[in-house]
């Protein structure tokens, strides 16, 4: 199964078809940090993380990860943690995306698996499919809304992909 991003605002999943919201500047297949692009490409999805505060658990397919306070996404192209998961503490130096966040956005989330395996620096991080309220333009992610979201989980697995054309 393959989730399918055909255009800045379409996302196709067997017979649904959701609207989405991509980055504030489009495509691109060669993506860079800060570009607000998001990636063109073919991707393996990672765990879902939620905020147990506002959402209970979802069931799925997929691994599921409680988002913690100190939680964060290293998006410091200089740090060995790089396209990371992170601990947040008080003297951490690198640059990072916080997971426990004011906003509803990161309430469900999964990673796209964009720049993970053999990390490069400099060519993105935290690229996430999250949600959103208003459809607003993204940093590079996609972006949906929370009822298309849950939708959207119930028929995902580990094998599932998303491509972005």
């Amino acid at each position: 199964m393959t989730i399918i991003i055909k255009n800045k605002e379409t996302l196709l999943i067997d017979e649904f078809k959701f609207k989405c919201s991509v980055g504030k500047k489009g495509f691109s297949k060669n993506k860079t940090e800060g570009d607000y692009k998001t990636p063109i490409g073919i991707f393996d999805l990672g765990n879902i993380y939620y905020r147990s505060d506002r959402i209970k658990k979802p069931i799925s397919k997929i691994k599921v990860c409680q988002i913690k306070k100190n939680m964060g996404w290293c998006d410091d192209p200089n740090s060995k943690n790089y396209n990371k998961l992170i601990k947040i503490k008080k003297n951490i130096k690198s640059n990072y995306e916080k997971l426990y966040r004011k906003d509803n956005k990161y309430d469900l989330l999964i990673l796209i698996k964009y720049n993970y395996k053999k990390v490069k620096r400099n060519k993105g991080s935290a690229i996430f499919l999250h949600l959103t309220k208003d459809y607003s333009a993204t940093k590079g992610c996609v972006a949906i809304k929370k009822k298309d979201f849950l939708i959207l989980n119930k028929l995902i697995n580990k094998k599932t992909k998303i491509k972005i054309t």
